[in-house]
C-alpha cells in the first residue's frame, strides 16, 4: 500500500529554466504524459542557488536537475530517463532491439558527456573571455563526430523512426549551437527539424503543445 501510494505521488523537478539537462527531463514527462510538480533552482541569483546546502542534499554534485520520483532522488537527466522508461514503459524511449538501444545510448552520451559538459554554466564561467569560442570549438567539434554517426543510424528520428532519449538530448543542443551561433550544425540540425515536423527552434506558448512541440520545448522556456 505504501509503495503505491509512492507510486502515485507526483515527481518533483528542480531544475532551471535554461538548464540543457534539466530541459531533457521536461521533454521525457512530456512525452510520457507524465505530471509532475517543478522547483526552480535559480543557477546566477544570490550567486547560484545550487550551492546552498539544502540543494547539496538533494544533488551533492550542486547542479541541476534534482528529481525527487517513487521515493528516491536522482540527479543525473540521462539517469532519470532510462528510470522513467523502465517504470512508465509507454512511449519506449529506448528500442527494444539491443543494437539500436546501443545506438540510442552511444548519441546520448556522446552529446552528454563529450558535448554539453564543456559548455555548460560552471565551465563557462571558469573560462572567462573566451567563453564564446571555447564553446564554439566543442560544440563543432561534437558536431563533426555526431554527423558520420547520424546518417549510419537515422530514419525520422536519431534512431531508426521512432523518438528516443537520443532525440531528446539533441534538441537542447542544437539549440545551444545556435545560440552561440555556429554556422555548421550540421545533420543534427536537419534531424532537430524532422523531429519536430517544424522549426525546432520556434518558440510556441508552453499551452495547448502537441507531442512534437513538447519534445522541442519540454512544456517550457528555452534553454541555455
Amino acid at each position: 500500500m505504501r509503495l503505491s501510494c509512492v507510486l502515485l505521488a507526483k515527481p518533483v523537478l528542480h531544475g532551471y529554466f535554461r538548464s540543457s539537462c534539466s530541459w531533457r527531463v521536461r521533454i521525457a514527462f512530456a512525452l510520457k504524459g507524465m505530471e509532475y510538480d517543478q522547483v526552480p533552482v535559480n543557477l546566477i541569483k544570490d550567486g547560484g542557488q545550487q550551492l546552498t546546502e539544502d540543494y547539496k542534499t538533494l544533488n551533492p554534485m550542486q547542479q541541476v536537475p534534482a528529481v525527487e520520483i517513487d521515493g528516491v532522488t536522482l540527479s543525473q537527466s540521462l539517469a532519470v530517463i532510462q528510470y522513467i522508461d523502465e517504470t512508465r514503459p509507454e512511449p519506449r524511449l529506448l528500442p527494444l532491439d539491443p543494437k539500436k538501444r546501443a545506438q540510442v545510448r552511444m548519441i546520448s552520451d556522446l552529446i552528454a558527456s563529450g558535448i554539453q559538459p564543456l559548455q555548460n554554466l560552471h565551465v563557462i564561467q571558469k573560462i572567462g573571455a573566451e567563453k564564446v569560442q571555447w564553446a564554439q570549438y566543442f560544440i563543432n567539434r561534437g558536431f563533426e563526430a555526431l554527423e558520420p554517426l547520424l546518417k549510419q543510424t537515422a530514419g525520422k528520428y536519431c534512431v531508426g523512426d521512432e523518438i528516443s532519449m537520443a532525440d531528446i538530448c539533441l534538441v537542447p543542443q542544437v539549440y545551444n549551437a545556435e545560440r552561440y551561433i555556429l554556422e555548421n550544425t550540421f545533420t543534427a540540425q536537419c534531424q532537430c527539424t524532422n523531429l519536430t515536423e517544424k522549426q525546432c527552434l520556434s518558440k510556441p506558448s508552453p499551452c495547448s503543445m502537441d507531442t512534437s512541440e513538447a519534445l522541442a520545448h519540454g512544456g517550457c522556456a528555452l534553454v541555455s
